[in-house]
């Protein structure tokens, strides 16, 4: 009889330990994945903080004041089409819409492969997509015709993406229930009267 009870403590104890281990374990785990959660956002935020960057650097601000101001007119030539349609490459000097093209298909694919994510992207740049994705469309029917339609997908993704954004938020994505500061417009009257 002492035997047996000499045995069911040992049972306890062996049984306590595992629980305990499990418990160190499940422990180590969850801290583990806390620290995983903040690793994620801390190199998410670092690929926001570049791609912005990249999108402010002059090369590229000349590039989106280029699409907006002298692309239209180029486009209406049928040899700058041309140019641009063929296969192969595309000097970005003759033809600057491809940096901006470029930037936003590769940040395309990082928010369709969830390294940036896609509801903070979208709520710092929807409208800018949207914008240039308008004023870059033809551009990417052009060099579709003989690269096919995945060219430029992930900037075209990425423009769908801010369609249905703009769509569940089309007064912007101001917190609900957040009071709303007034702003005041000094100049509204004199600048409808121009």
């Amino acid at each position: 009889m002492i035997v047996i009870a000499e045995a069911s403590v040992l049972e306890l104890i062996n049984t306590g330990v595992a629980i305990a281990t499990l418990l160190v374990f499940g422990g180590t785990a969850a801290a583990a994945l806390v620290q995983i959660r903040h690793l994620r956002a801390s190199n998410e935020l670092d690929a926001l903080l570049r791609i912005t960057e990249l999108m402010r650097a002059d090369g590229l601000q000349d590039a989106f004041r280029y699409v907006e101001t002298e692309l239209a007119a180029k486009l209406a030539d049928p040899a700058y089409r041309r140019e641009l349609g063929k296969r192969g490459f595309v000097d970005a000097r003759r033809h600057p819409e491809m940096d901006v093209c470029n930037w936003f298909n590769e940040v395309g694919t990082l928010v369709k492969n969830q390294l940036i994510d896609e509801h903070t992207f979208l709520d710092l740049f929807n409208r800018l997509v949207t914008y240039y994705w308008n004023r870059l469309e033809g551009v990417v029917a052009v060099l579709r015709r003989e690269r096919g339609p995945g060219q430029y997908e992930n900037f075209e993704y990425l423009a769908m993406l801010a369609e249905r954004w703009q769509a569940r938020h089309p007064h912007g994505a101001y917190p609900p229930g957040a009071k709303r500061l007034e702003t005041s417009d000094p100049w509204k009257d004199a600048d409808a009267a121009d």
